[in-house]
């Protein structure tokens, strides 16, 4: 095996058909050795070196690089929309949780903005002081945009993270987070409209906020599905249950950080730009819509079945 291993350089086009033959046999062989030697010599030299000896000839018949590769595209390609689709009655659901919150703030604090400092607390005098100065807190330097592109990138996947975690306190933490901040929005929303600012924000979040806005519901969603799954385990026990769901959780999280990426280069660069806002409009529009129809329209065939066929992967 150390000969073939020596002669492949880690690539099997330069073993003949026999050598290739004889390396699978060997491996096999090792492999069963290993298996013999970790359970009656767990703790000698011998199981070390055989165990790293089937490491490598498993990198180099199996060719792992490529092969998660393949498994990363087939997930974008089919698993990733179908399990979002599996997923959507709870996502729709923390969409309620969070625009319910903020349509009852924006109505309270537009209506008298003394309800703002019970909303946010008084920490949030600072904030009203500024807007009562005819002032927004979103123009950024073009100079430090590309650090404030990395913050927001940062902040919003902790945010993501910390919605999807909130699913192990039954759903708690995620309720929280989820009505908590759209307290926050809506709250300053009100408190704009009475200084006739609104505008300003809406404009800065045109562009990057409808895909921000739907991966965060998606991680709410998420966490809500995980916190069913401890208080309402079925058949399965509250552990079972929880790792199951937790490992369907765990993939769309994964796999919705490339879009919180993108929103916060959005965020850092075309948000506080001197773009017109409908310029601002069309690229929140076209990347909003583009989302949601890979989402949902992307490999539809066998979407019940996402979530039994994902759930030990």
């Amino acid at each position: 095996m150390e000969t073939l291993l020596r002669q492949a350089r880690n690539q099997p086009r330069n073993l003949s058909a026999s050598e290739l033959e004889e390396l699978g046999q060997l491996y096999r062989s090792i492999a069963s050795d290993l298996a013999l030697a970790q359970r009656d010599f767990p703790d000698q030299q011998v199981t070390r070196y055989l165990n790293q000896l089937v490491g490598r000839a498993h990198v180099l018949i199996y060719q792992g690089e490529s092969l998660r590769w393949r498994r990363l595209i087939c997930f974008y390609r089919c698993t990733f929309p179908q399990l979002y689709r599996a997923l959507l009655p709870y996502t729709i659901t923390a969409f309620v949780l969070f625009c319910a919150p903020a349509l009852a703030a924006f109505w309270a604090v537009s209506a008298d903005q003394e309800w703002i400092y019970v909303i946010q607390g008084p920490g949030v005098a600072p904030l009203v002081a500024q807007v009562e100065r005819g002032e927004l807190w979103t123009e950024i330097a073009p100079g430090v945009r590309s650090a404030a592109a990395g913050l927001i990138m940062t902040n919003n996947i902790q945010v993501m993270f910390l919605t999807f975690a909130g699913g192990l306190t039954a759903g708690l933490l995620t309720l929280w987070v989820l009505i908590n901040n759209g307290l926050a929005l809506g709250a300053i929303f009100g408190l704009l409209s009475i200084h006739h600012l609104v505008g300003g924000l809406a404009e800065f979040v045109l562009a990057h906020g409808p895909v921000e806005l739907s991966v965060i519901f998606l991680a709410g969603g998420c966490g809500l599905y995980v916190g069913d799954g401890l208080l309402r385990p079925g058949l399965l026990g509250r552990g079972a249950a929880l790792r199951r769901r937790a490992r369907i959780g765990v993939q769309l999280i994964l796999g919705s950080t490339p879009f919180l990426v993108i929103a916060g280069l959005i965020e850092g660069f075309v948000s506080p730009s001197a773009l017109p806002w409908p310029v601002k409009a069309l690229v929140g529009l076209v990347t909003g819509a583009l989302l949601h129809t890979y989402w949902l329209g992307v490999c539809r065939r066998a979407t019940e079945r996402a979530l039994d066929e994902n759930a030990f992967l």
